[in-house]
């Protein structure tokens, strides 16, 4: 039978080769002089040698007990850094955070509240993903991922939602279009032309379809698409116009594209979104905070 030792035996011959003597290790330890003298006689009994060999005040470890100790500093070694990774967890110094992301804010906005996220957490990693909002939603729900940046309106159980503020849409043209000299552009300026659009399922299309009918503008649809990414790409390939939220045209704005706010309030709703737990980690709340920072400070643009 293997002999077992236990951790406050462990402890005891640790603090005794630490102080050279049972006075040293009793004090350390914060226990009496007989109690360390008895839990190290114990020791020895079960291990089945000696650890020490008494001259005068101070103990001296055998071949034996130095052996034992350097595999004892390894396993303390190991609990001191992990005890240094509790604390840093405890103050998001270090860690993991999985983070899914929206295509569209994947270009700009979400990347830059990961880099101010990340420049005062040296030690913490971040996984980030772009997709779709429904599919977000889901993964993030059975805690695939930590936090979501989605679209509105959604709705999944298993999740918690924190709104952001919205988003007003913008008008992304070339350069030498004729509008492009506008410092903004109304929807009855769109009247007849070519335009990329979002594809219909989206609320954001939905609300821009009712603002061209309540004014009685009839925009020349060519392209459709799912992703406000692809539609500025599109434009920048002289494809038309389109209407995309800031967050999305203002990477694309630059010498070939312009970018214009547009008159009539047509504005995206996004979210924040966490697994719905007891307790939620605490890196998420300090992303959340980071890209709400980013938002504050691109509206100031």
């Amino acid at each position: 039978m293997k002999p077992v030792l236990n951790l406050r035996q462990i402890e005891a011959f640790r603090a005794v080769m630490l102080t050279g003597s049972v006075v040293g290790a009793a004090r350390l330890m914060s226990v009496t002089q007989p109690g360390v003298s008895r839990t190290i006689g114990l020791m020895e009994l079960r291990i089945g040698y000696s650890l020490f060999e008494r001259r005068g005040r101070r103990l001296v470890p055998t071949p034996e007990a130095e052996a034992l100790y350097r595999e004892i500093e390894t396993l303390y070694g190991s609990i001191e850094r992990i005890s240094q990774v509790a604390q840093d967890i405890r103050f998001q110094r270090a860690g993991a955070l999985r983070v899914a992301t929206l295509p569209a804010l994947a270009q700009w906005l979400v990347p830059r509240a990961i880099a101010r996220f990340l420049s005062s957490r040296p030690n913490v990693t971040v996984f980030v993903q772009s997709l779709p909002s429904r599919q977000i939603a889901e993964l993030v729900s059975t805690r695939q991922f930590d936090v979501g940046i989605v679209e509105l309106p959604l709705s999944r159980p298993a999740i918690e939602i924190e709104p952001l503020e919205p988003v007003p849409s913008m008008a992304v043209m070339p350069a030498g279009h004729r509008l492009a000299s506008k410092r903004q552009i109304s929807l009855k300026d769109l009247d007849g032309e070519r335009m990329v659009m979002l594809s219909q399922h989206s609320f954001v299309r939905y609300q821009m379809d009712e603002a061209f009918s309540t004014l009685g503008v009839a925009p020349n649809v060519v392209l459709e698409t799912p992703s406000s990414s692809i539609a500025c790409a599109l434009v920048a390939a002289g494809a038309g116009i389109t209407l995309v939220s800031k967050w999305t045209a203002v990477p694309f704005a630059g010498p070939d594209l312009v970018v214009r706010p547009v008159k009539e309030a047509i504005a995206s709703r996004h979210a924040i979104i966490f697994p719905q737990v007891a307790s939620r980690m605490l890196l998420s709340d300090a992303f959340a905070k980071d890209l709400r920072e980013e938002i504050r400070i691109s509206d100031q643009d």
